[in-house]
C-alpha cells in the first residue's frame, strides 16, 4: 500500500459533555493522564503513520495547536484544518482532500479510546482490495452510534443513531478510505440534523460493493457523553486500557 496518512477529527461543539465543554474543546479533556485526543494520535503513530491532519473547530483551534504543537512530541508531523461550523463528520473529512495527496487515509474520531493496534486492520484493508473499510464493535447502547445492518453475513447499510438498532454492532469511528471518498462527500446533502452524515458515506460504499469491515478487538470506548467519558477514564484507571 502507498504511504498512509492519518486524520484525527477533533471538532464539534461537545454539547453532550456540557458544562465541561463550555470553554474547552472536549478533545482536550483528560482521559487518564493525558488529553483525550492523545489516544487516537498515539495509535496512528504506533501504526507507522508519520503525517497526521487534525481537524478542529474555529473556537478552539488555538488551544488545540498550543497543546499538540508540531507533532514532534508524538513522532509525527501535524497539519491543521479548521471546520467553520459543526457540519458533521463527513464535512470535516472533506477538508482532508488536499492533505491526502491522492493516497489512503486512516480517519479516527478524536474521542475514541481503544487498546488494539491499527497495523493489523491496515493489513486487512490492504488485502481486501476495497477502497473503504470500517471497524465495528458490539456494544450495549448501539442506538448512540451509526449501526451496521446485515442481511445474513452481508453488511448492507449503516443506520445513523436508530431508535431500534438493527444489530449491536456500532461503527467505532475508525475509518479507512481511498480518495473516492471525497467524490462521495461532495455529493452529499445535509441530513435532517443539518449535517453531512458519515453513515451515508459508508452506506454509499456498501451499496457499490466497495466496503470491507472488521470487528475491532480489545477494549474500546468513545468519550463523547458523560457516561462514556467516565467509562473511558475508569478503564484507564483500572489499567485495562493503555
Amino acid at each position: 500500500m502507498r504511504p498512509t496518512r492519518g486524520v484525527v477529527l477533533a471538532g464539534g461543539s461537545g454539547s453532550r459533555l456540557h458544562p465541561l465543554t463550555k470553554t474547552t474543546n472536549k478533545h482536550l479533556l483528560p482521559v487518564g493522564d493525558v488529553p483525550m485526543v492523545y489516544h487516537p494520535i498515539r495509535r496512528l503513530v504506533e501504526a507507522g503513520i508519520e503525517d497526521v491532519l487534525v481537524v478542529t473547530g474555529v473556537h478552539h483551534v488555538g488551544a488545540i495547536v498550543n497543546q499538540l504543537g508540531s507533532g514532534a512530541e508524538f513522532g509525527c508531523r501535524f497539519t491543521y484544518k479548521v471546520q467553520d461550523r459543526a457540519g458533521g463528520i463527513a464535512e470535516a473529512l472533506g477538508l482532508a482532500e488536499d492533505f491526502a495527496r491522492g493516497g489512503p487515509l486512516v480517519v479516527v474520531l478524536g474521542d475514541n479510546v481503544f487498546d488494539a493496534p491499527l497495523a493489523p486492520p491496515l493489513r486487512v484493508w490492504e488485502e481486501s482490495k476495497k477502497p473503504a473499510m470500517i471497524l465495528l464493535k458490539s456494544v450495549p447502547d448501539a442506538e448512540r452510534f451509526g449501526v451496521a445492518r446485515f442481511d445474513g453475513a452481508a453488511l448492507v447499510e449503516v443506520v445513523e443513531k436508530p431508535a431500534v438498532p438493527p444489530s449491536p454492532f456500532a461503527v467505532t469511528g475508525i475509518y479507512f478510505y481511498e480518495p473516492p471518498v471525497f467524490d462521495i462527500v461532495r455529493s452529499l446533502r445535509p441530513s435532517a440534523r443539518g449535517e453531512l452524515e458519515i453513515s451515508e458515506v459508508n452506506t454509499r460504499f456498501i451499496r457499490e460493493g466497495a466496503m470491507a469491515w472488521a470487528e475491532l478487538p480489545g477494549l474500546w470506548s468513545d468519550a463523547g457523553t458523560h457516561e462514556s467519558y467516565q467509562r473511558a477514564n475508569q478503564l484507564l484507571r483500572q489499567g485495562e486500557l493503555k
